[in-house]
């Protein structure tokens, strides 16, 4: 593994990805810095979230590879947390939100070991941050919305990662929710974290975030929020 620090933490060179002969992204390159909250803003269908999943090979990329602090993604992966679309997950799995929040703490543990008191502290104040430590118990498909969303926010934060790569945690919350959640994201930021969220409202992007791709299957610009936004890059994006 190598032990160098990067001031990138992501790099995409040249991805590129097509379902069905439709090219979904096309020759994307970015370099994402060390201790931001990126934003990935564009209109349905532009490949937001095939971005994220091809970057972890979820999917399958037809050219282009991502580099994580330097490396491949399996020499960093315990670094790498990833916090899925809640549409996405299936939420009558009878799991607790227990279950779901200390699986953030198994890619240390290795094979055939169990959580231990370090990991089930992890845990405990992960359900803390995200408040839903009196609901531990609870099967996650008797939460409402918001607290699932939030419940694999806190298996992210448990996992302690470095880099944290979210499609949409805000959709479906509420607006207290989505303020609880924001203020994490900036926490984590403020600790040397790495952010890069999947978002849709462009109301909030100058609120919320450091920096932005506008995205149409490939990248129209990216950089400050301030020096991104003002300008026709919003119109060429979406149109």
């Amino acid at each position: 593994m190598a032990t160098m620090e990067h001031s990138s933490v992501l790099e995409i060179e040249n991805l590129t990805i097509s379902y069905r002969e439709k090219t979904v992204l096309e020759s994307v390159n970015l370099t994402i810095p060390m201790g931001v909250i990126e934003a990935v803003v564009g209109p349905n269908g532009a490949g937001k979230s095939t971005l994220l999943k091809a970057a972890l090979d979820l999917i399958p990329k037809q050219d282009g590879r991502a580099h994580f602090f330097g490396g491949s993604l399996n020499e960093h992966r315990l670094r790498v947390a990833y916090v899925p679309q809640r549409a996405t997950v299936d939420w009558d799995f009878p799991a607790t939100v227990w279950d779901v929040a200390i699986m953030g703490t198994y890619g240390s543990l290795g094979w055939f070991r169990r959580p231990r008191t370090p990991e089930k502290k992890r845990t405990q104040e992960a359900l803390e941050r995200v408040g839903l430590s009196e609901l531990k118990h609870r099967q996650i498909g008797q939460l409402s919305g918001g607290q699932q969303q939030r419940v694999f926010l806190a298996r992210a934060l448990a996992q302690n990662a470095d880099l944290y790569l979210m499609d949409e945690p805000f959709q479906g919350v509420d607006a207290m929710t989505e303020k609880a959640i924001v203020q994490i994201l900036h926490d984590l930021r403020n600790a040397g974290k790495t952010l890069v969220v999947v978002h849709h409202d462009l109301q909030t992007v100058k609120a919320y975030f450091d920096r932005v791709i506008l995205l149409n299957r490939k990248v129209v610009a990216h950089g400050p929020v301030n020096e991104i936004l003002p300008s026709d890059n919003i119109m060429k994006t979406y149109s």
